[in-house]
């Protein structure tokens, strides 16, 4: 029977080769694990479905070819892995290897940082230059890059913002460098290619993290110098107002997930258009129990309102990730129903 790896998550080929290894083993690995890792590696296992002897059989295999390649990599370098991967496995096998290893093994000079709070790592960047800031957050988590970004100057974070979207490529020499800036211990770099970093994809997630208020100083201060580039981050975006994108469907599955409080606030601050297409995706009794609430909801902190619309937005974007509803971003995704 063939066995569609690609099927089985990576969370779930964790938890059988922990479960394959036995207890003994398995408290072992367990030992050089973080505190998150470990959490999730327990509620993986704990939830594992039953895997038939060849599907575990495969998990292992790849296992295996996983670790030899690291090791290859990391001992030799790149083109020393693919001839021992290519002789061992042939050619088509030690690329897909060599893909999946290195874009994992490639965010590891920079592990300190996705550690770090985005307090911590404000206090450690907040005097560097713009253009260092963007390369280190580039390496960052979403959400810790945008606490940092919303906690810098407004015009220093205008700044990394734009040098974070502009980025496209960095040398490890260039990365080198700044981990001697910042005294930082700097793990070997696994490969002498560039490395991808940065861009419009990842600032529009750094953005869809971001508060409102810093996010539309951003964009209105950003539009002034580039209004293209301004408006290609926003297609990657999506923002509360951009609810009106959305198909009935989608809208009836994330207030059913959203804090009634939350809807209030937020509509208090949107225009006639969003609280309109919601309402029509109420049922009745909710809609006027939402509109009475509106009605009596007053003197509302702006604040407030953009935590609200926020928070709707970051259930919107989990629903989304889940497979549970769709965003059309930029105008070129084509959803087949």
């Amino acid at each position: 029977m063939s066995v569609d790896l690609d099927a089985i998550s990576s969370e779930q080929k964790a938890a059988a080769v922990i479960v394959s290894l036995g207890a003994d083993k398995a408290s072992t690995l367990y030992k050089h694990l973080g505190e998150d890792d470990i959490e999730k590696l327990t509620i993986e296992v704990a939830k594992l479905r039953h895997f038939e002897a060849d599907e575990t059989l495969g998990i292992l295999d790849e296992f295996y070819k996983t670790c030899l390649t690291q090791k290859v990599v990391t001992d030799g370098g790149i083109e020393y892995a693919r001839t021992v991967l290519e002789k061992a496995f042939g050619e088509s096998t030690a690329s897909q290897l060599l893909e999946r290893v290195t874009k994992s093994l490639k965010v590891r000079p920079f592990e300190f940082i996705r550690k770090s709070s985005p307090k911590n790592l404000y206090s450690f960047l907040a005097h560097e230059r713009p253009q260092i800031i963007a390369l280190v957050l580039s390496y960052a988590d979403a959400e810790q890059a945008a606490g940092v970004i919303g906690d810098l100057p407004q015009d220093i974070g205008l700044q990394v913002v734009e040098c974070i979207a502009r980025l496209d490529s960095v040398s490890p020499e260039a990365v080198k460098l700044v981990e001697t800036q910042l005294r930082k211990r700097f793990e070997n770099v696994v490969t002498a290619d560039y490395t991808t970093i940065g861009g419009i994809d990842y600032i529009a997630d750094v953005m869809n993290h971001m508060d409102r208020s810093n996010e539309k100083f951003i964009f209105d201060e950003l539009g002034k110098k580039d209004a293209e580039l301004t408006e290609t981050i926003r297609k990657k975006m999506f923002v509360f107002e951009d609810i009106l994108t959305l198909d009935n469907r989608s809208i009836q599955r994330f207030i059913r997930e959203c804090d009634v409080k939350d809807l209030v606030y937020a509509l208090k601050g949107s225009d006639e258009n969003v609280r309109q297409l919601v309402f029509a995706n109420m049922s009745g009794r909710m809609a006027e129990s939402v509109q009475s609430d509106l009605e009596i909801t007053v003197n509302v902190r702006r604040k407030d309102v953009e935590e609200a619309q926020q928070r709707i937005v970051g259930v919107i974007r989990r629903l989304e990730a889940a497979g549970e509803l769709f965003i059309v971003k930029g105008g070129k995704d084509e959803i087949i129903v």
